[in-house]
């Protein structure tokens, strides 16, 4: 389900567009678990340095939330 990505544009910034645009239309709904750096580099076919940005970013974003051993998952923005 991935898209043509733009390569005049960053990368990791692109698909970091994409799963946010998942998350806001409850594609990964609050609470569950969100694709991996390995699912990331896979589906887009990219580094799995570029993977880790895009989830660094949407951690940062407060998108994202990660817990020790079980994985990421989408934040519960409301609760902030």
């Amino acid at each position: 389900m991935s898209r043509d990505l733009d390569r005049t544009r960053a990368v990791w910034r692109q698909i970091a567009a994409v799963i946010a645009e998942r998350i806001e239309d409850g594609t990964y709904p609050v609470g569950s678990k969100v694709p991996s750096v390995v699912d990331i580099s896979t589906e887009w076919q990219v580094a799995a340095s570029t993977a880790q940005k895009v989830m660094a970013h949407l951690k940062g974003e407060g998108l994202v939330r990660t817990e020790v051993g079980l994985g990421t998952f989408v934040a519960d923005r409301a609760a902030d």
